[in-house]
């Protein structure tokens, strides 16, 4: 009798390889952006056509990193949304809660915007900042954030902060943490420098309740 179960095994086996084809590809190009492609499967123990079968070419891998990345940083925000916060204490979640994920994927998002382009870049990270614009929708209806921007346009330029203090960090130039970017990104929100960095202690120690 014939094994009809034959086909779900490989089935597997390819989604585990591309699983790990992308684990291995994002660690080697944020070590070296220029990795070859033929590099890349071999850190991954995976022969080369497997590697063009799931991924035809670097713009592909990049892609595909993209869309990872974007997706393990829109679950992190939802995950920051708890119900009875002020939209002060929101936004410090979602900087704390995504400067980690930023770190991971910063050196990636820096390819992908160079070999993919801005307008990729732009478009794959909407759903992250849909959320960040309701937080400063909410805010600026509360007084509480400036309204000199309209909220989508004041998250444009929280997210390009954002990246800017990643990207400065990486170098070296500033040895700046997670809590000192909420801090910052609140007063560029409107709030207060002695408030923002209140509510960021406030965040961090309901987080961490034994400190």
């Amino acid at each position: 009798m014939a094994n009809t179960k034959g086909p779900v095994p490989l089935r597997s086996n390819s989604r585990s390889n591309r699983a790990r084809i992308l684990a291995v590809a994002r660690q080697q190009l944020s070590e070296n952006p220029d990795v070859a492609m033929d590099d890349i499967a071999r850190a991954a123990g995976v022969v080369r056509r497997t590697l063009y079968g799931h991924f035809p070419g670097r713009a592909a891998l990049l892609e595909a990193l993209t869309d990872e990345g974007t997706e393990t940083l829109l679950d992190t925000l939802r995950s920051t949304l708890v119900p009875y916060d002020t939209p002060e204490e929101r936004l410090a979640r979602h900087v704390l809660a995504g400067w980690p994920v930023g770190d991971r994927y910063r050196m990636l998002l820096a390819l992908a915007r160079r070999d993919l382009g801005d307008l990729k870049i732009t478009e794959a990270l909407v759903p992250p900042r849909e959320i960040v614009t309701a937080t400063l929708s909410r805010g600026q209806k509360a007084g509480v954030f400036s309204s000199h921007l309209p909220a989508e346009v004041l998250a444009t330029a929280l997210e390009a902060l954002g990246l800017s203090l990643l990207e400065i960090t990486a170098q070296g130039a500033w040895d700046g943490t997670a809590a000192e970017a909420a801090v910052a990104t609140l007063i560029a929100a409107g709030v207060e420098p002695a408030g923002a960095a209140d509510t960021v202690r406030r965040v961090q120690s309901e987080s961490n309740p034994q400190q």
